[in-house]
């Protein structure tokens, strides 16, 4: 397939120039609605901060699918409608919790009818697991469920340090882009490389030390984008392959949502109950500075989403070798980390 490359290129430098335009207007907007962030116990700011700058994402991406969209070739047009009005009711519900906090459930609960939009309109993950596909097919509507959701709250939950959603999501983005630049979908390159932009374009104001917070209304968008944008663009073939390399692209809040779940099961805590166990607060709690802890996770991502990549490119023995690789050395590191805690505890007392 010849790829547009001008296409993808305009895409996101329209994406980020818009982004970054926009984001003195979302702080305006934050401030006058009341969306402000108080310091908390968990919290790692002193001051309030406006956050409702997820705005400026938004509209970055919105506009830059809008404008470009027509020019891209082999469109699904009504694919493209259902995650529209999808992304419409997470952005709405999330303006509403920056603003009102609203609770747990409710969030949860519209999260879902917002997932079930996309779905209605035929982007769904296809469940193609040989020989026995048929026998499956019935399973293709809970899963694509779980995913968008699933995501869209993993990328809120590491939404904790300066910058940290904006970069996680524009590399995330990206190592997406490039697999969907290999299964040749159009579409699906168009969300991702907007989506790269926004990110970035936000970016500058929200790293360290940071003037604005993107909120939820950012950081759900940025989860329901990802995880709507793999379906449609990673999600060809086997199933099983493409579920890999997509938890991959978004391994570090995947996995840090799933140790979470554990973590709060293990301790009988309510699931949705926000804790300061994030691997992004260990990392402080570590003394590693928010920019350094920050550094630290962008490096993670970019790893997984490397590995990724060289799955797809065909290349997963060598993948495989070097995650076990870095499992075994994260496994010594936590080990000899904990012997030399441990010791100190005991010439403490």
């Amino acid at each position: 397939m010849d790829h547009n490359w001008v296409l993808y290129i305009a895409a996101f430098s329209t994406a980020f120039a818009v982004s970054n335009v926009f984001t003195p207007l979302a702080k305006t907007i934050s401030i006058k609605l009341g969306a402000i962030d108080y310091p908390k116990a968990r919290g790692m700011h002193k001051e309030p901060m406006p956050r409702m700058g997820g705005i400026a994402i938004v509209i970055g991406f919105v506009f830059t699918v809008l404008l470009l969209y027509r020019f891209v070739e082999f469109s699904e047009t009504k694919k493209l409608i259902g995650f529209m009005i999808g992304a419409a009711m997470i952005v709405v519900l999330g303006m509403f919790d920056d603003i009102y906090n609203l609770r747990a459930r409710l969030k949860f609960f519209v999260q879902i009818l917002a997932a079930l939009v996309p779905m209605m309109f035929g982007i769904k993950i296809n469940v193609v697991m040989w020989p026995v596909t048929h026998a499956l097919d019935y399973l293709s509507g809970p899963i694509t469920l779980i995913w968008i959701v699933g995501v869209t709250n993993a990328v809120n939950l590491i939404d904790g340090l300066d910058g940290l959603a904006a970069g996680v999501s524009s590399i995330a983005a990206l190592c997406i882009m490039v697999l969907c630049i290999l299964t040749g979908e159009e579409t699906a390159i168009l969300l991702t490389a907007a989506l790269a932009g926004s990110c970035l374009g936000f970016l500058p104001r929200n790293f360290n030390p940071a003037q604005i917070f993107m909120g939820d209304t950012g950081a759900t968008f940025l989860g329901y984008t990802l995880a709507v944008s793999s379906i449609l663009g990673v999600f060809k073939g086997y199933a099983i392959l493409a579920l890999v390399v997509s938890m991959l692209c978004l391994g570090l809040p995947i996995f840090d949502t799933m140790f979470a779940m554990v973590r709060r099961m293990a301790k009988k805590q309510p699931i949705m109950q926000a804790d300061r166990g994030h691997l992004h607060h260990r990392l402080i709690d570590r003394g590693f500075s928010q920019k350094q802890a920050v550094m630290i996770l962008y490096g993670i991502s970019i790893f997984c989403g490397l590995m990724a990549i060289l799955i797809m490119f065909k290349n997963a023995q060598t993948a495989v070798v070097i995650i076990l690789t870095i499992f075994v050395l994260s496994l010594l590191i936590y080990f000899f980390n904990n012997r030399r805690k441990i010791k100190h505890q005991d010439d403490e007392h």
